[in-house]
């Protein structure tokens, strides 16, 4: 249903003039009805935070970067809304992605009456995006909210629930434990014949007199369906050839079915939004804000090498990570969340995540250098636990001074780069034992790595470690930009050219390499070469293999130039601070009765042309930016190719590159802010390349603890035909069973099967990144597909908590900041899986509690106290399934059922004084 045209935030108006309408014109779509009530819940959310704090909510406009302001109660600083649209498309991708992997899949939408197996796959999905958060595996839980809402969406399309004439939703689709009752029995005849196929209701007159429960069947292969049901309806539906003919679904809006179409549309977001509220109920509001991106968004990620010698860098990281949480508190840079992740040999790990900075000043500070012997540590293996356990686009900081061990995980932490588009940085220092060589071949790998990521790969003494951490306090932050990046493999004299704009503070460029000459040169023709430390353009400081280029604070705007001299390879990249940026995914169409486009995992295909859906991101919104040109620029080369722009409307671009540069490349765009007329350009920082081979696999269930799971995959290439080697990883280490190579002939595609069976003692909620690879004989290519699945033990409590409010005190006098209402409540599980957490969901007051056994239950008495001044409050109870009771009152409604039962009183009075005078006057 109103679907699949549209992925992230784009829609492409396809083939047929009615089908689903892109975002930017009236259609509805999955992803508009999504959007619309996930903005709808997160402003009611913020709206809620914003009062708790003690302060107001009002953004100044509708758009995402101005709601993310006013949710941050930021008024000052730079704050960049690119991870919030990020969160949100990846909730987007996902909804519209089940038309694509499950588009046979009754289930998935509520096709020919499945709705006990529609209901089990939403509960069940709920059940995966509340431990997904839980546990912070905030990606994971949107994949999976993106696919249960399509389905639930699905359910006021599919079925027959408004001809009913039903105005509210379907609550029993939330709730296992209540029954999915009166659907029309297997031979029970639904519908009536409709020839034209444009009928506005033709469902019989005994399902609609019995209220009987029914949805459309679907065949795309054949006619077949059962003797008297409901079709689907639509060109792809052949069922709907066969009588009786026509069908009800609701996808799309036509001249017969305006006002069902319009119906659906909006139970379908109400039910999403129902759906939502019991996702905040279970985790709360600040985490689900989190979830949903609503966050400051800078994260230090620390990955450390503990062996004997590396002492001082420990000492430096504790430095640096100690410094960054005290210089940024309270500022829009202040970090929402640290990752540590030690490494050893030949241990690693584990992940220590915490958003308390307290407890990362702690965790960093028992580190303590010890053990490692006369081999490389085990840096892959620590670098991949960050690049799982990070959110995407993270900067990630690698302290070593050794080279890496597990040099078999290259191709995997390379997998997880390009996926994630997170950066990372390597301090690679001197050390004092023999194995601990500085040499170039020690060093290459993470020099790629670096380059690959869109980071730096630093060489310093350990005593100028110092210097270089420097880097760190420059890129912890949200707004961090990039406007130029090029590397260059060989030495060369030539210059790059870049656009610095007004909205850019902060400007830095770092250029590394050994024994370099440059000279720096801004738009009006003054220079500054790099013999000079301090002169009228930037502050540059060396240390190591680095060269940091600080432009002073009054940058002057217009076109810079770097102009190199070098016999050695090297690499450029020029950053600031700006809320002008953008997102991308590369993308490929797929057909089917809901067509549209699916992100490419992996890297594009060789050959082909290739379509990339952007979104751009201003600090007022994307209207007030003009983007002029999109293209994609090789990193080591000199070709550009620029793409054919579509504006989608909402800052929504989508871009097609008949040509993809060879060599590795990244993104560029370029545009102006049209308040300044001030011309822009920004870049990715993560490198892509082509593949002529490709990878796919889609889940959609849970994995058990103790029990196998068996995950089909698909492998193609373009390229020769002959034997590919496969290789399967997870970061969790657990056992993973496949076929190690596949045969494959040019243009067909072979499956596979990965087992992964995680341990019975797995924690429910455990996330598993995995990783897929496959490899053309002699290694030449290359490519890859990478999972999030979720462990969760079997459910057997499906009951939610029961709250009942036993007394209230809201003697309220008209001057509310004089006195205090309260409210008592008990609260059983009957026989559930027991309490986990009480908490104030809305409203502003304190919360007390005592668990008491009376008559052999459990009964966890509360009380509820707050100002007369705040009068309404809303309390969660969630137990150990995630299940969520509630108790709410309001003191104003209280006020009103009074006045209002004064009022009937009046009334009563009334009509009984005109009966009385009726009795009187007759004859």
């Amino acid at each position: 249903m109103w679907s699949a045209v549209c992925v992230i935030t784009l829609g492409v108006l396809l083939s047929r003039a009615q089908a689903f309408l892109p975002v930017g014109t009236k259609g509805n779509t999955h992803v508009t009805i999504t959007k619309n009530a996930v903005m709808k819940k997160i402003n009611e959310v913020c709206k809620a935070e914003a009062v708790s704090a003690g302060r107001t909510f009002n953004p100044t406009g509708s758009s995402v970067e101005e709601i993310l302001r006013a949710c941050l109660g930021t008024s000052t600083g730079t704050v960049s809304a690119a991870k919030f649209h990020e969160a949100l498309n990846q909730i987007y991708l996902q909804n519209s992605l089940v038309d694509r992997d499950f588009m046979s899949s009754d289930p998935h939408h509520f096709n020919s009456e499945a709705f006990i197996q529609g209901r089990t796959l939403i509960t069940q999905g709920m059940a995966t995006v509340k431990n997904n958060i839980r546990k912070e595996n905030f990606q994971a839980a949107r994949e999976a909210l993106g696919r249960v809402l399509h389905t639930l969406q699905d359910f006021y399309s599919h079925s027959n629930w408004v001809e009913l004439g039903n105005k509210k939703t379907y609550p029993n689709l939330l709730r296992r434990d209540l029954t999915i009752d009166n659907v029309a029995a297997p031979n029970m005849a639904t519908c009536r014949d409709c020839a034209s196929g444009t009928c506005p209701n033709q469902l019989t007159s005994t399902i609609l007199r019995r209220k009987k429960l029914t949805s459309g069947y679907i065949n795309l292969t054949s006619s077949n369906k059962p003797k008297g049901k409901c079709s689907h309806g639509g060109a792809t539906d052949l069922s709907s050839k066969q009588m009786p003919r026509g069908g009800i679904s609701k996808d799309e809006l036509l001249s017969h079915n305006a006002e069902l179409h319009k119906a659906a549309v909006a139970l379908a977001t109400q039910a999403s939004v129902e759906l939502l509220d019991n996702i905040v109920a279970a985790v709360g509001n600040q985490e689900y804000l989190r979830f949903m991106g609503i966050t400051r968004f800078v994260i230090l990620c620390f990955v450390i090498d503990t062996t004997g010698s590396m002492a001082d860098d420990i000492a430096e990281a504790k430095r640096v990570a100690h410094n960054i949480i005290d210089s940024k508190k309270g500022t829009p840079d202040e970090p929402s969340e640290y990752i540590l992740v030690p490494f050893n040999d030949p241990d690693f790990g584990p992940v220590i995540r915490t958003t308390d900075p307290n407890k990362m000043k702690a965790e960093i500070s028992k580190l303590g250098a010890d053990g490692g012997g006369d081999t490389p540590e085990m840096c892959m293996s620590g670098l991949q636990l960050a690049l799982t356990a990070a959110p995407t686009s993270s900067e990630i900081y690698v302290f070593t001074d050794a080279p890496a061990k597990d040099t078999h995980l290259e191709k995997t932490v390379f997998a997880l780069i390009a996926s994630t588009k997170s950066t990372v940085n390597f301090f690679k220092t001197s050390g004092t034992r023999s194995r601990r060589s500085t040499g170039s071949s020690d060093f290459e790998l993470y020099s790629k790595l670096a380059l690959a990521s869109g980071g730096q790969a630093i060489r310093v003494s350990k005593a100028e470690l110092p210097k270089a951490t420097d880097i760190i306090i420059d890129t912890s932050t949200s707004a961090l930009v990039t406007i130029l990046q090029r590397a260059r493999k060989t030495g060369s004299v030539e210059s790059f050219s870049f656009l610095l704009d007004s909205s850019l503070s902060k400007v830095t460029a770092y250029i590394t390499g050994d024994s370099l000459k440059f000279t720096l040169k801004s738009p009006s023709g003054v220079s500054q070469s790099n013999s000079v430390a301090s002169g009228s353009l930037a502050k540059i400081q060396t240390v190591g293999n680095l060269w940091r280029l600080q432009f002073n604070s009054a940058t002057e705007t217009g076109l810079w130039t770097i102009n190199m001299d070098s016999k050695a390879a090297y690499t450029i990249k020029v950053t600031g601070q700006s809320s002008i940026t953008f997102i991308y995914n590369f993308v490929e169409e797929f057909k089917g009765p809901h067509p549209g486009f699916a992100v490419i995992e992996g890297r594009p295909q060789t050959g082909l042309p290739t379509k990339l859906l952007l979104t751009a991101t201003s600090q007022k919104g994307a209207e007030s930016l003009t983007v002029k040109e999109i293209a994609l620029v090789e990193v080591s080369g000199s070709q550009v190719v620029d793409g054919k722009i579509q504006e989608m409307g909402g800052g929504d671009f989508l871009v097609s590159v008949d040509k993809i540069p060879a060599g590795e490349f990244v993104v560029m765009m370029k545009g102006e802010e049209k308040a300044s007329s001030s011309k822009f350009q920004r870049q990715s920082t993560t490198q892509m390349s082509l593949s002529k081979i490709t990878v796919k696999a889609t889940v959609d269930s849970t994995l058990v603890p103790g029990e196998s799971f068996k995950l089909p995959f698909t492998v193609k290439t373009s390229g020769k035909s002959g034997t590919y080697t496969i290789s399967a990883r997870n970061d969790k280490g657990f056992p993973l069973v496949y076929s190690t190579s596949v045969s494959l002939v040019t243009g067909v595609s072979a499956a596979g099967t990965v087992v992964v069976k995680p341990p019975a003692n797995t924690e429910s909620g455990t996330e598993i990144t995995l990783t897929i690879a496959a490899e053309a004989p002699g290694g030449f290519d290359s490519n890859y597909a990478i999972l999030r699945l979720t462990v969760l033990a079997k459910v057997t409590d499906f009951t939610p908590p029961v709250c009942e409010i036993t007394g209230v005190n809201s003697a309220c006098p008209s001057d509310c900041t004089k006195s205090n209402w309260d409210v008592a409540f008990n609260i059983t599980d009957g026989n559930g899986t027991g309490i986990e957490n009480i908490f104030i969901q809305e409203g502003k007051g304190s919360l007390t509690q005592k668990t008491v056994v009376e008559g052999g239950i459990t009964v966890v008495k509360g009380n509820f106290t707050s100002s007369c001044c705040s009068p309404n409050v809303t309390i969660s109870i969630v137990d150990k399934e995630g299940n969520v009771g509630k108790c709410t009152h309001s003191i104003e409604e209280e006020e009103e059922e009074e006045e209002e039962g004064e009022e009937n009183k009046e009334g009563g009075l009334a009509f009984r004084l005109f009966l009385s005078l009726q009795a009187w006057i007759k004859p």
